[in-house]
């Protein structure tokens, strides 16, 4: 835990929060011991009330719609899932043997799912100004830098423009769902007509969705 805590950057007052916010479910349930869904719920809120008012007060004359775009990018799992690793704290999740075998220290959901519980394990322990200071340590130059002018549509967004210049519409199409309910796993290819342009896999069907958009853009691109 003093490894941990050197890392997060925050000294604990509680520890027992702070192994819960390392405790994944699988290793919760096998042990019998507290997880990290209840402090993820609340770290999730804390870090969108954090980016936020970062944002509100950085760009002051930008529309709510942008603003918003903006916050999706700095909050979502690819992100999130970068920040954990840099801070070299998957390394110290509690896993069931079966979870870390199939790979799990190294998911994305997992990762994001952590660094959410985390900032909520800081916020209940040391208050709104620790849980930011290590939100400021967390997204590092993710925060600091000026995407205002960044392309925010989502890949899902910028496929369909493109196929509409075309005269056509994207169509997704659920081709796989698997893992247990805590880690569940889903596959889509997105079509125009009956071609398949891109195939996504993620841990919600929103992400697999967005991967298979990204996918077929990508794809696109290289012809």
């Amino acid at each position: 835990m003093t490894e941990a805590e050197s890392r997060i950057g925050y000294e604990f007052q509680n520890r027992s929060l702070l192994i819960q916010a390392l405790t994944h479910p699988s290793y919760g349930s096998d042990h019998h011991t507290p997880h990290y869904q209840r402090l993820e719920f609340l770290g999730d809120a804390v870090l969108e009330l954090y980016v936020s008012e970062a944002l509100y007060r950085s760009y002051p004359d930008l529309p709510e719609g942008k603003l918003s775009r903006m916050r999706a990018d700095l909050v979502k799992e690819s992100t999130l899932a970068e920040a954990l690793t840099r801070l070299k704290l998957n390394d110290l999740i509690l896993l069931s043997v079966g979870e870390d075998r199939s790979g799990g220290r190294h998911k994305p959901s997992i990762l994001c799912d952590v660094l959410e519980a985390v900032i909520g394990a800081v916020y209940l322990d040391g208050g709104r100004r620790k849980a930011g200071e290590f939100i400021k340590r967390a997204l590092g130059e993710q925060l600091r830098r000026d995407t205002s002018r960044d392309d925010h549509l989502d890949s899902k967004s910028r496929l369909q423009s493109v196929l509409q210049a075309q005269g056509e519409m994207p169509v997704y199409e659920l081709t796989a769902a698997e893992g247990p309910a805590h880690a569940p796993s889903f596959t889509y290819v997105v079509k125009a007509g009956e071609t398949v342009l891109g195939t996504g896999t993620g841990h919600s069907k929103q992400l697999a969705q967005l991967k298979a958009a990204q996918n077929a853009l990508d794809a696109l691109t290289e012809k």
